[in-house]
């Protein structure tokens, strides 16, 4: 049988009466529920002029819900998932950039992202679920001041194809604003294909989700490539270390898959976990989004008893790229694995070369699941691709049994425990401050995040600011975990020998290492 290349096809194939979607307290959604959760968006939304390609910002907690509207959405039109940290500033301007023709907000939220799609005139869609129903059912309600979309031209309805936009995402960017992402139906479901071969899932996995479902590490690993084999997820309301294991004891799940701090958190009370442990063993743990430093690893893995599976992924390859593979192949403390889906050669800094086994280079990838290129970006996408090579903009090696490492970064994006953050962004936000005149946003070190965010700031003749005051300042423009922990001020900023500033490196010179 062939590979699904949308995900209607994804889910066509599983049992109807086996379980899909669950969350702690709630009957789970079946999959025969999903798709007719799935058949009710479609129809829903397409009544209300929102068609193929059309893109719809989903701003939901973490849950059963927002699994189930990510994937009802995309067999429909095009979802455009939003952290619901962000402030309103930030909500006004991925609205507009994404030209989002509706916004979906649970019933009564009061997020900024309400008032943020009011000021824009874009229509909101409140979704009703009932904590009575399976997990994941839910309702899409006009809301009552609003209009639906359904007033202008309407665009093609029905189902969304291959080539369609089923994801859409925005990724960081060093020296300008956010790059969208576009990932069709073939492009995700590629990569959730990948992501269930590396992992050997079946109708029997489950996996624990506890990734925000607004990036792309949780959406395709934690519910696309679960559901796509027949297996179930069982959706917590996000991370939290206290509550872990008894959601470990209550879903009894097969794996779950997070980024390096929550297994530092996890495995840091494991111990006093041993009997719910026991009592619900896993197959695998997976590790992805930063680096998994080797001794928590190790740590995971004496704990659980279980194989713990380090990834490399990206959005622009809708997630996953290389990765560990499960016993008995080996896996390589310190490495991201072997091609796991796209090719994966490393290039000539400088390209177009392909270098041989133990030569630094950039990492480069392509495949089905790779995205096709940033969109309204042509200067972005003659950059990002040499020779139909996708440039990741990491530096790595690659050994002679095919194992890659990351020995560096080309690029200045600030990765804060997995949340990758522009420090553009970071400027222009403490820039509008009256008294700054200059200021300059960079990864410092950290023990548990493996990069925190620093700025240094000159400020006005004349003018005074405490750093505390501009934490302040940029927290009103920024979702908190974009605000600098630490603020340096200074006569001039430190700059390279052909006059640019230098993120890259400036924790070292600035003595914060």
């Amino acid at each position: 049988m062939p590979n699904p290349v949308t995900v209607r096809e994804l889910l066509a194939g599983s049992s109807g009466e086996s379980p899909a979607i669950d969350a702690p307290g709630r009957a789970p959604l079946t999959f025969d529920g999903l798709r007719r959760q799935v058949e009710t968006t479609v129809a829903t939304l397409n009544g209300f002029g929102i068609g193929r390609n059309d893109r719809v910002a989903i701003v939901l907690p973490n849950g059963p819900e927002m699994a189930s509207a990510f994937v009802s959405v995309a067999c429909a039109a095009t979802a455009a998932p939003l952290n619901p940290a962000y402030r309103q500033p930030e909500y006004e301007f991925y609205l507009s950039d994404l030209n989002a023709k509706t916004l979906i907000l649970e019933a009564g939220s009061d997020s900024p992202a309400r008032a943020a799609a009011v000021g824009l005139g874009i229509p909101i869609l409140e979704l009703q679920a009932d904590a009575e129903a399976p997990a994941g059912a839910f309702e899409l309600v006009p809301e009552e001041s609003g209009g639906t979309g359904s007033g202008g031209e309407r665009s093609a309805g029905g189902w969304a194809e291959e080539d369609d936009v089923a994801l859409i995402l925005h990724t960081s960017g060093t020296t300008s604003r956010p790059k969208i992402v576009p990932l069709s139906h073939r492009n995700v479901c590629a990569s959730a294909v990948n992501v269930s071969h590396t992992l050997r899932l079946t109708a029997d996995d489950r996996c624990l989700n506890v990734m925000p479902l607004f990036h792309i590490h949780g959406l395709i690993a934690a519910v696309l490539a679960p559901l796509g084999v027949g297996g179930s997820i069982f959706c917590t309301p996000g991370f939290n270390a206290l509550r872990f294991f008894a959601w470990l004891d209550e879903a009894r799940p097969t794996f779950y898959t997070a980024v390096p701090t929550m297994h530092q958190a996890i495995v840091a009370r494991a111990a006093r976990n041993r009997e719910v442990i026991e009592r619900n063993p896993l197959r695998f743990i997976r590790s992805a989004s930063a680096a998994l430093p080797p001794q928590v690893m190790a740590e995971l893995e004496e704990a659980f008893g279980a194989p713990v599976l380090e990834a490399y992924a990206m959005t622009e390859a809708a997630h996953q790229m290389t990765s560990n593979p499960l016993p008995p192949a080996a896996r390589k403390p310190g490495t991201v694995g072997i091609a796991a889906g796209p090719e994966v050669s490393v290039m000539d800094e400088s390209g177009p070369q392909l270098l041989p086994a133990g030569d630094i280079g950039e990492i480069v990838i392509r495949g089905p699941n790779v995205s096709d290129g940033y969109e309204n970006n042509p200067a972005a996408n003659a950059e990002a691709f040499t020779n139909g090579w996708f440039r990741t903009g990491d530096q790595g090696v690659m050994d002679d049994e095919g194992y890659v490492t990351i020995t560096g970064r080309l690029k200045e994006i600030i990765n804060r425990g997995g949340e990758k953050i522009s420090p553009r962004e970071i400027d222009e936000a403490i820039l509008d401050h009256p008294a700054v005149r200059q200021v300059v946003a960079f990864a410092m070190p950290h023990p548990k995040l493996g990069e925190e965010i620093a700025a240094a700031a000159v400020l006005r003749p004349g003018m005074e600011a405490t750093p505390r005051e501009l934490q302040a300042f940029a927290a009103e423009r920024l979702a908190d975990f974009k605000v600098p922990r630490k603020i340096l001020f200074m006569d001039d900023i430190p700059k390279g020998p052909t006059g640019k500033i230098q993120r890259i490196g400036m924790a070292e010179k600035l003595g914060l290492t």
